[in-house]
C-alpha cells in the first residue's frame, strides 16, 4: 500500500504531506482546486513522463516521493530485490526533476533507470482514469488473470508441461548430438564424408607449411643468391685475390717469425687466416653449385602451399589443428553411420512426448475456458448492478490444432482476448477498444470487483470513475469500492457524496493564497470536517437536517 506521499513544488503544490490510510482514501474537492496535481504527482514518482511545466512557478526543481509498504514475498519485493536492492517490505522512491531538463530516480536509497522504476511500480500500482490502460488492457496480462482464477488447476498441469519440455529438450539434445533428423543426418554425412577426404587427400606433415615456405623464399631468391656466392668466391681465390695475397703476406712473415715470438704469432694467425679463407672459398663454391633454377618446382610448391592455407582457413590454424579436426570428423562420421537405428528410437519417443504435451495443452485449455466464462458471467452480473443493464463479455481463445501448435511452452498454447459491448445490439469488441470512458470506468469497476487480490497489486488509483454516475447506481459504486479495499488499497478522486461517505480517509483539496500567490493545500478531514464536505457535495447548506442527512450517508456504509 501507499502509505505516504511528500509533494513538493509540483504546479500549485508548494509543499504536501499525505499519509494515506490502508483502506478506501477519497480525494474530493472543487473543480480546478488541483485534485488531479495530486495523480499526477503519483503518476510522475511511478515513472511518468516528466516535464518542465509541472515545476512550480518560480522554482527550478520539483520533488516526489512515495513510500510504500508491501510483504517481503510480494512481486514488488522481489522486482527490487532483482535489481540488488535491499528491500524488507518498505519501498521508498524519491523522484526529482529540475528546469534544465535533467532528474534523478532513487528507490530505497539507489539511483535506478526510469525503466527499473517501471519494473517496480508496475507491480505497486495500479492507475485507472478515463485515459489510463491498465493491467486488464495488455492482452498478454488476460491470460495470467483467467490462470490466477484456476490457479490450482492450472499449475498442476503447467507443472506436468514443464516436466515434459524438459524430456523434450534432453531427446532433442540426444538427436542433435547423433545428427538430428534423417534428413538432417544425411546432409551432416556428406559434410563430414568431404571434409575427411578433403584432409586426408592432402596427406598433411606436421611443419610441412613453414619448411614449404622456405624452401619457396630460396628458389625466388635464386639469381640474388648465386650471384651474391659467385662474386664473393672470386673475390677470395681469383688471381691476386684475397687468399693470393693472404699467401703473400705469410711469405714474407715466415722471414722474420723466429726473430720475435710476437712476429711468431702472427704469422701463426696469417696461416690460420690462409686456412680459413681457402675453406670458406671452397664451400661458397659448393653452394654456388647446389643453387637451381627450376620454375616447375616453384610452381609446385606455389600450388602446395594455396592448397595447406586453404585448409588453415577452413580447419585450422596449423597442419596439427587440421589433422586433429580430421580426426574428430572421423570419429562423427563412424558414430552417425552407427546411430541409425538410435535416431528411429529418440523420434519415435519424441513423437510421443509431443502427442503429451498437445493433450496437456487440449486440458489446460479446457480449464481456462470454464474459469474464462464463470468471470465473464460474474463481471456481467457487477455490470447489471452498474446499471450497464445489456452488457455481453466473452473471452476469445485463439484455436489450434495438432499441426499448428508449436509445443515448447509450459504456459500452454492459449492466446486470449476479452471482449466486450455494454449495449444490445452492438458487437463484440476487444477491451482494448472499448470508446466509451464511462462505460469503460464501470466495466474495469467490475472487473477489479471480481479479481480483487488476482493480479498482485497493493494499490487501486481511481480517478473519477464515478463520472456520470448518481442515484443508486453511486451507492453501488461506493458498496464495491468498500468491497475492493478490504485487501486492496483505493486512492480515488470522487465528486459523489456517496463514495466520500464511504471512505475511511477523506481529504480535501483546495486552494488559497499566500504570500500574493495561490497555493494548492490538501487536508486529512476529522469526522465533522468530513461531514461538512457531504454537505457541500449534496449542494446543501450547512443545517441540522443537512448534517443528518450527511451522517445517514455515512451510516449506510458503517462510517
Amino acid at each position: 500500500m501507499l502509505s505516504r506521499l511528500f509533494v513538493k513544488n509540483i504546479a500549485l503544490i508548494d509543499s504536501a504531506d499525505i499519509e494515506f490510510d490502508e483502506r478506501l482514501n477519497v480525494l474530493s474537492g472543487e473543480t480546478g482546486s488541483g485534485k488531479s496535481v495530486i495523480l499526477d504527482s503519483i503518476n510522475f514518482v511511478l515513472g511518468s513522463k516528466a516535464d518542465k511545466s509541472m515545476i512550480r512557478y518560480g522554482e527550478s526543481e520539483a520533488t516526489v516521493k512515495a513510500e510504500f509498504i508491501v510483504s517481503p514475498h510480494s512481486e514488488a519485493a522481489r522486482a527490487v530485490c532483482e535489481l540488488d536492492i535491499d528491500c524488507d517490505g518498505q519501498i521508498i522512491i524519491t523522484r526529482k526533476f529540475n528546469s534544465d531538463g535533467r532528474g534523478s530516480i532513487k528507490i530505497n536509497g539507489n539511483s535506478v533507470t526510469a525503466s527499473m522504476l517501471k519494473s517496480v511500480t508496475s507491480k505497486l500500482v495500479d492507475v485507472h482514469g478515463q485515459s489510463e490502460h491498465f493491467f486488464l488492457l495488455n492482452e498478454g496480462n488476460q491470460l495470467k488473470v483467467i490462470d490466477s482464477l484456476c490457479a490450482e488447476k492450472s499449475d498442476k498441469i503447467k507443472g506436468e508441461l514443464a516436466v515434459l519440455l524438459s524430456d523434450k529438450k534432453e531427446i532433442r539434445r540426444r538427436i542433435s548430438t547423433l545428427g538430428g533428423d534423417e534428413a538432417e543426418r544425411e546432409r551432416r554425412l556428406d559434410i563430414l564424408d568431404y571434409q575427411i577426404k578433403e584432409i586426408e587427400g592432402a596427406h598433411l606433415e606436421c611443419g610441412e607449411y613453414e619448411k614449404l615456405r622456405n624452401r619457396l623464399n630460396m628458389i625466388r631468391n635464386s639469381e640474388k643468391i648465386l650471384s651474391a656466392l659467385n662474386i664473393s668466391s672470386e673475390i677470395l681465390s681469383a688471381d691476386q685475390g684475397c687468399i693470393d695475397l693472404i699467401s703473400t703476406c705469410r711469405r714474407n712473415l715466415a722471414q722474420i717469425c723466429d726473430i720475435s715470438e710476437a712476429y711468431g704469432n702472427l704469422y701463426s694467425r696469417l696461416e690460420d687466416l690462409y686456412a680459413e679463407a681457402e675453406d670458406i672459398s671452397r664451400s661458397l663454391a659448393d653452394a654456388a653449385d647446389e643453387i637451381s633454377f627450376d620454375e616447375r618446382e616453384a610452381q609446385s610448391i606455389e600450388e602446395r602451399i594455396d592448397l595447406i592455407e586453404k585448409l588453415f582457413r577452413k580447419y585450422g590454424a596449423d597442419e596439427e589443428s587440421v589433422i586433429t579436426f580430421a580426426k574428430k570428423a572421423n570419429e562423427e562420421y563412424q558414430s552417425l553411420i552407427n546411430s541409425e537405428e538410435e535416431l528411429k528410437k529418440l523420434n519415435s519417443k519424441l513423437s510421443e512426448l509431443d502427442d503429451k504435451i498437445f493433450s496437456a495443452c487440449v486440458n489446460l485449455t479446457k480449464i481456462r475456458k470454464e474459469c474464462a466464462k464463470k468471470l465473464c458471467e460474474g463481471v456481467v452480473c457487477e455490470l447489471k448492478s452498474l446499471n450497464i443493464t445489456n452488457a455481453e463479455m466473452v473471452v476469445d481463445f485463439n484455436q489450434y490444432t495438432r499441426d499448428s501448435a508449436s509445443l515448447n511452452s509450459s504456459c500452454g498454447e492459449d492466446s486470449v482476448c476479452f471482449m466486450f459491448s455494454a449495449n444490445k445490439g452492438e458487437p463484440l469488441k476487444p477491451l482494448s477498444k472499448v470508446i466509451s470512458g464511462g462505460e469503460m470506468s464501470r466495466l474495469m469497476l467490475a472487473i477489479k470487483t471480481r479479481l480483487k487480490d488476482i493480479n498482485g497489486i497493493s494499490t487501486y488509483i481511481f480517478d473519477e470513475i464515478d463520472a456520470g454516475i448518481s442515484g443508486m447506481t453511486a451507492v453501488t459504486v461506493a458498496k464495491k469500492f468498500i468491497d475492493i479495499s478490504s485487501s486492496t488499497q483505493i486512492i480515488a478522486v470522487s465528486h459523489l457524496p456517496q463514495v466520500c461517505a464511504a471512505s475511511d480517509c477523506q481529504f480535501l483539496i483546495y486552494k488559497t493564497d499566500e504570500q500574493s500567490k495561490t497555493v494548492t493545500k490538501v487536508k486529512k478531514l476529522s469526522r465533522e470536517e468530513k461531514v461538512a464536505e457531504l454537505i457541500r457535495l449534496t449542494g446543501n447548506i450547512y443545517s441540522d437536517a443537512a448534517k443528518e442527512h450527511a451522517e445517514q450517508l455515512m451510516a449506510q456504509f458503517g462510517k
